[in-house]
């Protein structure tokens, strides 16, 4: 079960000896529906309902994942409730730590006119675009300030990998990007690419280590 006093990580050295792999997971498929046209402005709105809510019934998370999860010595999650009942689904009753540092990314809508309409997917990717190269925040976290985000969680996933133990991440896919591209920059190999679907996972390894699956 989560722990229900959702806190960032706290601030930890690395030590010595072998570490773990650090295991990034993406939630699995949110129960809004995707399958709309809409302006800027309801498009915030409808993200807005998208990080509140919860994952699609009927959904059963990969047998590997679940296997995954059960060898890692920490289960952390995002404290979105899609990330929270993705890892429900995955932990088999083991207890796991919630954080506020792993929440995605924002997507504030771009100021464009009324008249345009487009699916939440393409929205998305135009909304990370102006928030990523123009600055657009809407009040909301800037690029720079989750990109620091990024680099204190990845910091602080390698001090809890330093311990030796496989550590598994439920949390989202452009910020879990954003994680793992400073995982590489502080000398950790991608080992494993699953892509960044629902249920899919990365797995990434100290350079020098032997690869596992």
């Amino acid at each position: 079960m989560a722990d229900p006093t959702p806190r960032p990580f706290p601030d930890g050295d690395v030590k010595g000896g072998a570490p773990g792999a650090i295991i990034l997971v993406r939630h699995g498929e949110p129960a809004l529906s995707r399958r709309v046209k809409l302006s800027a402005r309801a498009y915030g709105e409808w993200w807005g309902r998208y990080e509140e809510g919860g994952l699609k019934q009927g959904q059963t998370p990969p047998a590997e994942l679940v296997a995954c999860a059960g060898k890692a010595g920490q289960l952390l999650a995002s404290t979105r409730r899609r990330a929270v009942e993705s890892a429900q689904a995955i932990a088999g009753g083991r207890a796991f730590e919630t954080s506020v540092d792993l929440i995605e990314a924002p997507l504030p809508p771009p100021p464009v006119p009324s008249w345009l309409r487009l699916s939440p997917r393409w929205w998305g990717v135009i909304s990370r675009l102006c928030w990523a190269w123009l600055g657009v925040t809407g009040g909301q976290e800037p690029h720079a300030a989750a990109v620091e985000r990024a680099r204190r969680v990845a910091r602080r996933l390698i001090a809890a990998a330093a311990e030796g133990a496989d550590v598994l991440v439920v949390a989202h896919g452009y910020f879990n990007f954003m994680v793992g591209r400073e995982l590489s920059a502080q000398g950790w190999r991608l080992s494993r690419d699953g892509g960044f679907g629902y249920w899919s996972r990365r797995r990434f390894e100290r350079r020098g280590a032997p690869a596992v699956g």
